[in-house]
């Protein structure tokens, strides 16, 4: 846990400020400080932007999960009982920690698979409640990710699906791949890793038996991406994900959201709510800017060719 403090003046906030105390952010991460580091970094950047410097003007109390869902209803407790003015998340498993542990403190969530279907407001339009934020629409692009994964790997027939199926926005995004992949006419084999123990037994499973790997976006996945990328290089699984990040660790291919992006905007959330604004009233945003990153050395150690088409799509190659 880092605490760091400053000084402000404070305008509006869910409960009144006691004298000479500082606004307060509750950053609940679900990942470890070095994959959302780049992404506070964009979080922070823009509050300073915005007139909230930190170590001035705004206190940022950090928790990481480091991918694990133990320990976020007491650790999403603790942030409520510091009375913090607001608290920001990411993913489905701490905010729905955090919107259990409050009905009264603003929550701005950074990116969540699917807030609606994963029951943290009412609607995008009309959140309702005290909860707001960014939506990935996670499911909207599984088409999207598996045409790519076939562009790649031509010939598909067989894909494995790798979920954690204690997050619900994981468990969404199975469903709608499973879905998805029949009307391509592909054959999928699912596996549930829900801890860091379950994925080389479930990389043991898919010996030989799929074609390519699709892993569906989640804080353990993520927190165990160069684990993962090296067992499916391996396996010699071509691997589709939802982030840069895996990529970056070693992955073939991602395409989703930019999250340095989501961050920015998320800042903008903030700075409402801490001028005033209710989270009620503040609409769930969609991500407006995807990238899509290719890693050649991972190609290449796959033998796989990698259309100029698709290499000239890009966003980023790595190589």
């Amino acid at each position: 846990m880092t605490m760091l403090g400053g000084a402000a003046a404070w305008p509006l906030a869910a409960h009144a400020q006691q004298p000479g105390r500082l606004p307060t952010i509750g950053y609940l991460g679900p990942n470890t400080r070095s994959v959302d580091g780049p992404r506070i970094e964009a979080f922070v950047q823009r509050l300073r932007e915005l007139g909230w410097t930190e170590g001035r003007d705004i206190v940022i109390d950090y928790r990481w999960a480091e991918g694990r869902n133990e320990g976020l209803a007491e650790t999403a407790a603790e942030l409520v009982q510091r009375k913090v003015d607001v608290i920001v998340t990411s993913a489905t498993p701490p905010t729905r920690a955090a919107k259990r542990a409050t009905s009264l403190i603003p929550i701005v969530f950074a990116a969540v698979g699917d807030p609606v279907g994963a029951g943290l407001v009412e609607s995008l339009a009309r959140p309702g409640g005290n909860t707001t934020g960014l939506s990935l629409q996670q499911t909207d692009t599984v088409g999207k990710r598996l045409e790519l994964l076939r562009e790649v790997r031509p010939g598909l027939r067989r894909l494995a699906i790798m979920a954690n199926l204690g997050n619900a926005s994981a468990a969404l995004d199975l469903r709608e791949t499973e879905v998805t992949a029949r009307a391509l006419g592909l054959e999928s084999v699912t596996s549930d890793v829900r801890l860091r123990e379950d994925i080389a037994p479930a990389f043991d499973a898919l010996k030989e038996r799929v074609d390519a790997l699709y892993v569906c976006n989640d804080p353990l996945v993520t927190t165990n991406r160069v684990r993962i990328a090296t067992l499916a290089l391996g396996a010699r699984l071509p691997a589709m994900y939802g982030n840069r990040e895996y990529v970056e660790a070693g992955g073939l291919i991602s395409y989703g959201p930019n999250y340095l992006a989501l961050y920015h905007r998320t800042a903008e959330l903030v700075d409402k709510i801490l001028r005033g604004a209710k989270p009620a009233d503040l609409p769930v945003e969609q991500p407006t800017k995807f990238d899509l990153i290719v890693n050649l050395i991972t190609a290449r150690a796959l033998s796989l060719e990698v259309p100029p088409t698709l290499l000239a799509r890009a966003d980023e190659v790595i190589e």
